[in-house]
């Protein structure tokens, strides 16, 4: 057996001929066309057979080093159809040009519909030693390795047990007939073979061009070439085509994209054009060692021609270099002369190599291009898990947790009609059918929302204080037992990276919250500050035990002592009590703008206490709100979300948020960046504006004098005030008070837009 490539028929593809190895006739569907096909066919194959071009052109060589032969399969994309096994009524459609008009935008997807695919099976086994290809060189590996005693697992391409990826460990992810296979190895040997070189000049992404291998092959298969076969290079064996001698200078075709011509020139430039039928290319061949280049350090060996040092071609001077993304040489030389002229940095500015075969086509060419440039032959790039394109089904394979998190109310919104999405990591209600309504009990009567998803830390010990102090830039010391304070949380340049509340529930404990987003990453901030430090403090993460749901409305005092807390905490305050039963951590404070309790409580009791709650505040006009109805509400208070209004390096002074940061402390993570910048000009801020009629949409650009100088973070068309309130930044100086957003022109505007004194919220 010779050295074969490291990937043979897609999952589904497999799995369709997996019983009889695809030794059928029968016939596939292409573009909603039947297509015969014959024993031993792969999909490519067959289509060219019956006169078709799988993919959208280019070089084939039919044994999944390129891309140019990608079709999708079952519903499954980017499959190569040279490996794609056919079976009766498989549905493949070629991918659409690039200039095909775009799909229609669905407004809202059908997230409670079954998946399209199903679960895909996952096994897993250990190995001693690991050989990927079953080839020659493959072979000789394991029986060396079984005559010294070791225990060997061959991986074999034509057995369909395809290897998409190495980790580290090293762990081998296998895609087979039958589902996923991961593997986990003390050693590995990559036996993949060669693969042939194709060809970079003007045409060559004509169709009609095929590599010797793939000629030979489809000779093999009874496929016909055309009376008129040119082979430039090596010729392929047993198929009948005249050798033209001389450099290769570029192909001609027709006007439907396929080759009639070859072009070739002398030693003395002399060009000769000799017509053709198809043109077979055998201009030599690299290692196929992406999957050794994608092991890193471990414990990998190469072995066969994937281990041998092939001569690069000559470095091309016309044409598309990368098909995948459509790189020409022009390409390349735009990013060199911009500055990137290292391979990694030449290959992210011009994309070549980045595209689906990961410079299975391109590599050589981009080593010898850049080799001319420099007289060094650069090393190849880093390969990046996986090889071949996977479904999400197969790449979560074995993996049963779900990313997207549920409150333990999730199915009471469900039961209310609430349209669920996700946010923040969490399946939250986007509203419930009516948000304008939600809006309005919130502003006249009161409302339910559910604020499990946000974080809720513990903090306490002897230098708990001292801790607090150094982290937050407000001051901490001076918050009473029973109260609480707002708070930015900051990284050492100043620049906000989380909010919320700091609570203190004794003398050397405290409870922190945090965004619904930002949880984990304050975690990990606040545990790894205590280590640096050196500190006595002790951290109990509670955003999964906990629940939190938000009684906000001017009723919802009226509501709480219904539910047995006679006297709830006035603003800023909290205090333990039981609410309808279930024992809670009430806090008063405000995102809506409202009178607002947080209570939180055990997730065992939250159903309970909801229930209750919606029951005693029948009469009181009450109805959940989800996030949309909460976006409005925060936006006519110019409340800030941290992660959506702010950016990357936003400090407390581009927010408008000054007020939350006390220089005059002694030391906190941030005050040295904000000392030395805050003397400086700053041309970005977070501003608010206004506008008549219907609010724009979230990101649209803002423009002033004919340029664009901002955009908005957060847009809402108040039922209250009757127009578009917005939050957005503006980046040049200086700043205008009038601006046009969406066509229509804005105005500059202070927040909050609405009760800027804060007297409801305090009520």
């Amino acid at each position: 057996m010779t050295e074969g490539p490291t990937t043979e028929p897609t999952a589904s593809a497999t799995a369709a001929a997996a019983t009889d190895g695809g030794a059928q006739s029968g016939r596939i569907v292409v573009d909603g066309r039947p297509i015969p096909f014959e024993p031993g066919d792969s999909v490519a194959i067959a289509m060219l057979r019956a006169g078709e071009t799988p993919g959208s052109g280019g070089t084939l060589c039919l044994a999944g080093d390129c891309g140019n032969c990608l079709v999708q399969v079952d519903g499954v994309a980017y499959v190569r159809s040279c490996q794609a096994v056919p079976s009766p009524g498989l549905v493949v459609k070629r991918h659409p040009p690039v200039d095909m008009p775009p799909l229609p935008v669905v407004a809202e997807p059908n997230l409670t519909a079954p998946p399209v695919f199903g679960e895909v099976p996952v096994r897993r086994v250990e190995a001693d030693l690991l050989v990927i290809g079953g080839g020659r060189s493959g072979t000789t590996a394991r029986e060396k390795a079984e005559a010294a005693g070791r225990e060997v697992v061959l991986l074999d391409a034509s057995a369909g047990e395809e290897v998409v990826a190495i980790y580290a460990g090293p762990m081998v992810v296998v895609r087979t007939p039958t589902g996923m296979l991961h593997v986990q190895a003390r050693d590995i040997v990559v036996a993949t073979g060669a693969a042939e070189v194709h060809p970079v000049c003007p045409g060559s992404q004509l169709n009609g061009l095929l590599t010797a291998r793939a000629a030979e092959r489809l000779h093999a298969a009874g496929v016909e070439l055309g009376e008129n076969v040119v082979a430039v290079g090596k010729p392929p064996k047993g198929v009948r085509s005249k050798a033209v001698p001389g450099r290769l200078v570029r192909f001609e075709g027709d006007s439907s994209g396929r080759v009639t011509a070859v072009v070739t020139a002398d030693e003395a430039g002399q060009e000769t054009t000799t017509e053709c039928d198809s043109v077979v290319v055998g201009i030599g061949r690299a290692p196929r060692d992406l999957l050794a280049r994608m092991a890193g350090k471990a414990s990998v060996s190469v072995v066969g021609s994937a281990a041998r040092k092939h001569e690069l071609p000559p470095p091309p001077t016309e044409g598309v270099v990368c098909p995948c993304s459509g790189t020409t040489v022009e390409d390349l030389q735009g990013a060199w002369d911009r500055g990137f002229q290292e391979l990694e940095l030449l290959k992210r500015a011009s994309l070549a190599g980045v595209g689906t075969c990961q410079g299975g086509a391109c590599l050589p060419h981009l080593r010898s291009w850049i080799a001319a440039r420099t007289d060094a032959v650069p090393e190849p790039f880093t390969a990046r898990p996986a090889s071949r394109q996977i479904t999400l089904a197969e790449a979560s394979a074995g993996t049963y947790i779900d990313v997207f998190r549920r409150t333990s109310l999730h199915d009471e919104h469900l039961a209310l009609g609430g349209r669920m999405d996700r946010f923040g990591g969490w399946w939250r209600p986007w509203h419930y059918g009516d948000h304008v309504a939600e809006y309005w009990a919130v502003r006249e009567a009161v409302s339910l929302g559910d604020v499990s998803t946000l974080g809720k830390l513990v903090v306490s010990g002897p230098d708990v204080v001292e801790f607090l102090e150094r982290l937050y830039p407000c001051n901490v010391a001076d918050i009473k037992v029973g109260r609480s304070r707002y708070a930015l949380l900051l990284n050492e340049r100043g620049h906000v990276i989380d909010d919320g509340m700091i609570l203190r529930d004794a003398e050397t404990r405290f409870v922190l919250s945090f965004t619904s987003g930002g949880a984990a990453n304050a975690e990990m901030w606040v545990r790894d500050w205590i280590e640096t430090w050196d500190l006595q403090v002790h951290v109990l993460d509670q955003t999964m035990s906990l629940a939190a749901i938000n009684v906000t409305g001017p009723l919802a005092r009226q509501l709480l002592q219904r539910a047995g807390l006679a006297d709830p905490p006035r603003f800023l305050g909290h205090v333990h009590a039981d609410v309808a039963g279930v024992p809670c951590h009430v806090m008063r404070l405000s995102f809506t703008g409202e009178a607002a309790f947080e209570l939180h409580h055990p997730i065992n009791g939250s159903v309970e206490l909801w229930r209750a709650l919606m029951e005693l505040g029948g009469d009181l006009g009450i109805r959940p709100h989800g996030l949309k109805a909460l976006f409005g509400l925060r936006l006519e208070k110019g409340h800030v979300i941290v992660g959506m209004d702010s950016e990357m390096d936003s400090t407390p002074r581009r927010l408008g948020m000054d007020w939350a940061v006390r220089m005059e402390k002694p030391f906190f993570i941030g005050k040295p960046a904000l000392a030395r910048t805050t003397p400086l000009p700053d041309h970005r801020r977070l501003f608010g504006f206004t506008m008549p009629g219907e609010a724009p949409t979230e990101g649209s650009p803002i423009s002033s004098g004919g340029d664009i100088v901002g955009h908005v973070s957060g847009s809402w068309t108040s039922p209250f005030l009757g127009h578009a309130v917005m939050l957005g930044w503006l980046k040049r100086m200086p700043f205008p008070d009038r601006v046009e957003i969406d066509g229509r022109e804005a105005v500059v505007a202070m927040t909050p837009f609405y009760d800027p004194e804060g007297l409801r919220a305090r009520a």
